[in-house]
């Protein structure tokens, strides 16, 4: 069995982290803070022009119909880049759940109606789901996909009352949403829910992962050009051996969590029976490489890394604040301790692709 990436997916992310690479610049991301939606209709309009909007979209809906081990590399260079917009939200969670909706009169409306225009990228989509109370980027969505009771409600923004909270990180806008559940708005019920939303959560898991992998390189990318740039005592602070190990031990996290997420993310996309503790496992070893990439990153910038002129903290805070996004390390650790506790549990490497 083959499990590397295709030329064509390493490709796609090469390409995608050039354009990132020159239009997602720290700078923009501190503009973006000082605005009112936090968000940039250029930006939004250069993803769409990628074809990212229609990554997860059908051909027959105007989209390029990629699967969800395809958007993994991209999700990394998301977190790296600490893209402001809501593109996996949009076009990889919420184009899913469209495409996941029951073949009924209403679901085939709303997919006829909305899977062309997040295609174009003319629609934004924000997701309140069972583990997310708290919605991001309501304030821009178009159309909000809901969770009541394990229905999914299809709601737009102009049904909901939208109260803002307060974020760590400047770029999550987050809102409390105020909405009445209706036979109108509902396009799922529970019992066809239930697996929407087990796929959804999955989904959004194995994202905040991807980039929590991602945001882990970037701090480490930072620290490491800090500690060659700043000198103490006449030398670059990167010849101490205390903080070559700081940064070997960051690395060493980071590559042992991308084959757990990569894992996870061939579970996701063949569908097999163990993928949510196969997300939950990528999410605990990527977050915790995150974490580490964000302590070790403030101990070798000293204090001023948590200022706002240093571009650490935004990807530090970043790995904070998705630190909880699609549920929390309790709730991912009670999934695997349900598997690896269970009676005659197939643990160990013999069992890593056998179902």
């Amino acid at each position: 069995m083959d499990f590397t990436f295709s030329e064509d997916q390493i490709l796609f992310r090469d390409n995608i982290r050039s354009v990132f690479l020159k239009e997602v610049a720290p700078e923009l991301l501190r503009e973006l803070w000082d605005t009112l939606e936090g968000r940039s209709q250029t930006l939004w309009a250069l993803l769409a022009e990628q074809g990212l909007c229609g990554f997860s979209v059908p051909e027959e809906y105007g989209g390029m119909a990629m699967n969800d081990l395809d958007w993994i590399l991209i999700a990394q260079e998301v977190g790296y880049f600490a893209l402001p917009e809501p593109l996996l939200d949009t076009a990889w969670l919420g184009a899913g759940m469209l495409v996941d909706l029951p073949a009924t009169p209403a679901g085939d409306a709303l997919r006829t109606e909305w899977l062309p225009r997040i295609a174009a990228g003319e629609a934004h989509l924000a997701i309140g789901g069972p583990l997310n109370p708290l919605v991001a980027d309501a304030h821009v969505a178009d159309l909000l996909l809901l969770h009541h009771a394990g229905e999914v409600h299809a709601v737009p923004k102009s049904a909901v009352k939208l109260v803002a909270n307060p974020s760590l990180e400047q770029s999550r806008r987050l809102f409390r949403v105020e909405w009445t559940p209706s036979e109108k708005t509902r396009v799922a019920d529970a019992v066809q829910g239930k697996a929407i939303w087990g796929k959804a959560v999955n989904r959004g898991c194995l994202a905040v992962a991807a980039q929590l992998s991602g945001l882990a390189s970037r701090m480490l990318d930072l620290s490491v050009d800090y500690s060659v740039d700043r000198k103490q005592f006449g030398k670059q602070i990167g010849a101490f051996q205390a903080l070559k190990h700081y940064m070997a031990d960051v690395a060493v996290k980071i590559e042992f969590a991308r084959p757990v997420i990569f894992r996870a993310a061939y579970a996701l996309n063949n569908d097999q029976q163990r993928t949510p503790v196969h997300v939950s496992h990528a999410f605990l070893a990527a977050l915790e490489a995150a974490l580490f990439a964000a302590k070790k990153g403030i101990q070798v910038h000293g204090a001023m890394g948590y200022t706002w002129e240093v571009d650490l903290q935004i990807f530090m805070k970043r790995a904070w604040v998705l630190a909880a996004a699609w549920g929390d390390k309790g709730f991912h650790k009670s999934r695997i301790a349900g598997f690896v506790l269970s009676e005659n549990a197939p643990l160990g490497p013999g069992h890593t692709f056998i179902e």
